[in-house]
């Protein structure tokens, strides 16, 4: 590992601005808070420092640099990290060679890839001629089926699967993984649509008919091994960066949709595929934006769609807007039939979700019965209260008291009791896991290492004095404290976390240290108090060892003598 380039790299980048990029990080001092992604979290329990450029979590402890954080939060190795790292301070990785990883589908992946190319080979052939005319007369070009690998199968039911069986694919693995069926292809004569996971690879396809024939539209790789519809996004892998750049994530229905966003430039989208939301996808859409845009279909089950998952994602603390769409069309037809701008348009006035909601209450509400006018005003109440900001709340009561003629007092006095209730049920602790309690000894230690990493001076002390660390990893620690100090002239903590990357033992220590509430500023005199301590600490072992060996010992001459060094060390004469 090239410690030196991995600090060059983690120099020209800032902590706060690669976290903040994937979570929204609010000051407090001079740290930043944020929501943990490493734990179901909802309150900001994550620190991150500009100061020392490390994140803390207060409740599950992950701890870190930016290249930790990376690594767990992508689920990424360290090479893939410093690249990507790398790409964003302008430095030169190419020295830095990543190995592919193995798993144990890697030969299911490449039964998809293979497929996907023998698709891909059909279009772009002589027989694929009427299924590229339908595609252009769906204003789908030659761009676009290169950037999203559209392909076709042809009408024989054996082509595909002889030419796997011939690359030693069984027909029994062919069936499972829904390439084949009573081994025979699956898909005959349709345009093929990729379906990819969030590492960008092939692992289903969606086949659609472009001839009228009677069969279903649509024809989707059963759920396998390798595809989980619920835990997956379309277009997740291509969105990820273009939705960084924007500060916003488009959520759509389906993969057509996101097809036809992006023939019109606009690539910050993924699609559901269908409109069910599950809790590995609303996971993937935090980690693309805070900041996320509905844009479903249009009719009666998109409406109620957009309701259901924009409530889910509320409570998940993000920031939903919607767009809305005449009933019944969806992103593709909409854009098909209004073009860019009028699309662009929708986006850049979509409807706060709270807004949308309110709108939504006052469907089928008669307003001339007193009751439902009531009932309707304090829902409109209760979905206001989810709002953040204040003065929104302020211009959502103004409307209502000039709409409804009410005091305004009254609205805000409604208001004010379910802010305090919903006050009251916030957790005001943050909860933290239980720890084993440690003795005043092991407090000692750790937090003269805690001194060691954030004051020089303190390594050379400790050197000096010759302290001995109780058990190996406290020893190796500090070993490698001093070690990095003498190489490299300084101590730095965020390279330091780089150079112990690989001696988990180490880390994995150093984390439990830097997530207690030790001291990080010392004195002289008072870190020759902790000295004393772990010299106490040391001579009440060997006093415990010189009991024991007596209570063994039958020569009374050396058993005097192990008594006169039992009380020489009680006296503090060792």
């Amino acid at each position: 590992m090239n410690n030196d380039l991995a600090s060059e790299i983690r120099s020209k980048v800032d902590i706060v601005d690669v976290i903040g990029e994937r979570i929204p990080l609010v000051a407090r001092g001079k740290n930043f808070f944020g929501v943990c992604p490493f734990h179901d979290d909802s309150n900001p329990s994550m620190c991150v420092s500009r100061e020392k450029q490390i994140y803390t979590c207060f409740s599950c402890h992950a701890t870190g640099n930016v290249y930790t954080f990376l690594m767990n939060y992508e689920h990424i190795d360290f090479k893939e990290a410093l690249k990507l790292l790398g790409e964003k301070a302008g430095v030169a990785t190419g020295s830095i060679h990543i190995s592919k990883k193995q798993t144990k589908y890697d030969k299911l992946y490449d039964a998809y890839s293979f497929s996907l190319k023998y698709f891909q080979n059909n279009l772009n052939s002589t027989v694929g001629k009427d299924a590229k005319d339908y595609l252009t007369k769906r204003q789908i070009g030659e761009d676009i089926i290169k950037e999203f690998e559209i392909g076709l199968s042809l009408e024989s039911r054996d082509d595909l699967t002889k030419l796997l069986t011939n690359k030693s694919y069984d027909l029994v693995t062919l069936n499972r993984i829904g390439l084949s069926s009573d081994d025979h292809d699956i898909y005959n004569d349709r345009i093929m649509f990729p379906l990819y996971d969030v590492n960008g690879r092939v692992v289903g396809f969606s086949g659609r008919i472009y001839k009228e024939n009677g069969q279903n539209k649509y024809v989707n790789t059963k759920e396998t091994d390798i595809f989980k519809k619920g835990e997956m996004l379309y277009h997740y892998h291509i969105a990820r960066e273009e939705c960084r750049k924007k500060k916003c994530v488009i959520v759509m229905e389906g993969f057509m949709d996101v097809i036809r966003a992006s023939t019109i430039g606009i690539k910050n989208t993924v699609a559901l595929m269908g409109t069910a939301l599950t809790k590995e996808q609303t996971e993937l859409i935090r980690r693309l934006s805070p900041n996320m845009i509905l844009c479903l279909d249009g009719d009666d089950p998109g409406q109620k769609a957009t309701l259901s998952i924009g409530d889910h994602l509320l409570e998940q603390g993000l920031e939903v807007k919607v767009i809305t769409l005449p009933n019944p069309e969806d992103p593709d037809s909409y854009i098909l039939k209004n073009g860019k701008e009028r699309f662009e348009g929708l986006i850049e006035s979509a409807q706060n979700f709270v807004d949308y909601k309110m709108q939504k209450l006052k469907e089928n509400v008669d307003f001339r019965s007193d009751e439902e006018k009531a009932s309707y005003i304090n829902k409109v109440i209760e979905e206001t209260s989810k709002l953040e900001d204040a003065i929104h709340r302020e211009v959502v009561l103004k409307r209502l008291a000039k709409e409804f003629d009410i005091g305004y007092n009254t609205l805000e006095m409604r208001m004010n009791s379910l802010l305090t209730e919903k006050k009251e049920e916030e957790p005001v602790i943050i909860p933290k896991k239980k720890r084993t309690k440690k003795d005043k000894y092991t407090k000692a230690y750790e937090q003269i290492i805690y001194f060691m990493l954030n004051q020089e001076w303190v390594i050379t002390q400790v050197e000096k004095e010759k302290i001995i660390f109780p058990t190996e990893v406290m020893r190796t620690t500090c070993s490698e404290i001093i070690y990095y100090y003498k190489k490299y002239g300084s101590m730095n903590l965020a390279d330091f976390y780089t150079y112990i990357q690989e001696k988990e033992n180490i880390l994995t220590f150093l984390n439990s240290i830097l997530a207690e509430d030790y001291v990080e500023d010392t004195t002289k005199e008072e870190l020759f108090l902790y000295f004393k301590v772990i010299r106490e600490y040391i001579n009440k072992q060997e006093i415990n060892r010189l009991t024991n060996r007596m209570k063994k010992e039958v020569d009374p001459i050396e058993q005097a003598k192990i008594v006169e060094k039992i009380r020489k060390l009680r006296l503090g004469d060792s």
